[in-house]
This record gives C-alpha cells, sequence and structure tokens, in this order.
C-alpha cells in the first residue's frame, strides 16, 4: 500500500511558471471581492496511485465549501513509478512538500499529507487531526495574520494585500494558484484501478506576484494567464520564506472565476 510512505525521491521545483505581465497598481474596480480572512491555508499532497489518498480527497472537498477555510489539492509524481500514472501530478508539488520536510527538520514525506498554514503536518485523511492543526497554528499571531484581497476587475485580477499588523511580520512572498475546483477521474491502473475520484481545488499551475515587505500593495494579473485546463478558482497567499525555504502562511484569499 502507498499511503503513509515515506519516501527520499530528490525532485526540484520546476522554474517554468507563466511568465504574464505583472504591474502594481491601484484597485479601481471592485467585483465579487474574495473572503478577506479566513484562518487556515490547507495542501493535501496526494496522488492518484495511492490506496489510502481517497478519503483525504473527499475531507479536502469538504473543506473547500468552508469559507474560512483554503484547501488546495496538490497531486504529487513520486508514485507514478508503481502503474499509475497521476493526470494531475507536478513535480513542482513534490517539490514543495519536500521543502515543508526540511523546514520541520523531520523529512516526513508522505500521502496522503496534509500542511496546515505552512507548518503543522497531518495524515490527510484525519478531519480532527486538520481541525486540530488549524487551532494549533493560528496560536502564532503572525499566521494569517495579513488581510489578503482578490477580486475580478474585466480580464485581470486585482490583489490587494494590507499592512502588516504585527511587528514581527514584514516580508513575505505573494504567489497565485490557478484552481479547478472539481476533477473527476477514471483510474485503470495501480492501487485504485477501476475507481473513479474527484479531486477538489486542485492546482494547476502557479505564479510569483512579487514580494511583500509589510506595508500596503498592489498587483494585477491578467486572467488570460490563469484560465486553462478546466480552472474556475484562482487562491493569493502571501507567505514567509521563499519555494526552497517556505515558512508560516501569513494571509490568503480564494475567488471563483465563473
Amino acid at each position: 500500500m502507498t499511503g503513509m510512505m515515506a519516501t527520499n525521491q530528490v525532485s526540484r521545483w520546476s522554474g517554468a511558471f507563466w511568465s504574464g505581465a505583472l504591474s502594481v497598481c491601484a484597485i479601481i474596480a471592485i467585483i465579487r471581492p474574495a473572503h478577506a480572512d479566513p484562518r487556515a491555508v490547507v495542501e493535501l499532497f496526494t496522488s492518484q496511485g495511492c490506496s489510502s489518498c481517497p478519503p483525504a480527497d473527499k475531507i479536502i472537498g469538504e473543506l473547500s465549501k468552508d469559507p474560512s477555510i483554503i484547501a488546495m489539492s496538490m497531486p504529487i509524481d513520486y508514485w507514478d513509478y508503481l502503474g499509475w500514472k497521476d493526470t494531475l501530478a507536478d513535480s513542482r508539488f513534490s517539490a514543495r512538500q519536500r521543502a515543508y520536510s526540511r523546514m520541520r527538520g523531520d523529512r516526513e514525506v508522505y500521502t496522503p499529507q496534509v500542511v496546515v498554514n505552512g507548518s503543522a503536518h497531518v495524515i490527510g485523511s484525519d478531519r480532527d487531526g486538520i481541525e486540530s492543526a488549524i487551532g494549533n497554528t493560528i496560536k502564532n499571531e503572525s499566521v494569517m495574520s495579513v488581510p489578503v484581497t482578490m477580486s475580478l476587475a474585466g480580464k485581470q485580477i486585482n490583489v490587494s494585500v494590507a499592512a502588516s499588523k504585527e511587528p514581527a511580520v514584514s516580508h513575505g512572498e505573494v504567489w497565485i494558484c490557478s484552481i479547478a475546483k472539481s476533477v473527476p477521474i477514471s483510474i485503470a491502473r495501480g492501487e485504485n484501478r477501476g475507481q473513479q475520484i474527484t479531486y477538489h481545488n486542485v492546482v494547476r499551475n502557479v505564479l510569483k506576484v512579487g514580494d511583500w515587505n509589510g506595508r500596503p500593495e498592489s498587483w494585477t494579473v491578467p486572467i488570460e494567464n490563469l484560465t486553462r485546463d478546466g480552472v474556475d478558482g484562482a487562491v493569493v497567499y502571501v507567505q514567509d520564506g521563499n519555494r526552497e525555504k517556505p515558512g508560516p502562511m501569513l494571509g490568503a484569499a480564494y475567488t471563483s472565476l465563473h
């Protein structure tokens, strides 16, 4: 069984990000503003080739309905050799999972694994554990302390990050993820052969928006950079550290694109 198996496979975060034009500007129009104050970002590292993952995939679907939680599925690729190549997997997500493990110092990498607010890891099928991790991580005053808003205006997404509320929080990287809200997959081989599994809030690509330095800032992202591969939503998050050394989540927002 693949679930909960540790792995030391080396993977690297690809540099193949969209290079769409980004520009700092004032937000002129606010249309369908995203929820400004979620309490948690929950990232599930999952795989179509993992027999232990479907219960976790279902939980992410349930959490995605909670407006106070931003839930994302990040399919990894290191189980592809077991007989089924994950059709949604991205080596960048495998690298992100490993970067988290290095920062925690535990080197625990498995599926299904959830990372809560960039710091705590939990078995992805443990709903109570996820809720507990949310409660524990937000005890850190810097976690999810920065208001982030995102809105659609014509052919662009406006992203706004407010000033820091905490003196110790003075910098972070701003990233946008394109999201496919619901992706049904029929699996023909491997541990889940014969099953059709629906994956929720699947990250289809990521783009660095900019660097935040504790002051109010705004950016625009051309919506054409996001709307592909069944994408119908977007998540923006501000995170301490960088992609090689990810730290706590400082703030985030979600919006539908349709």
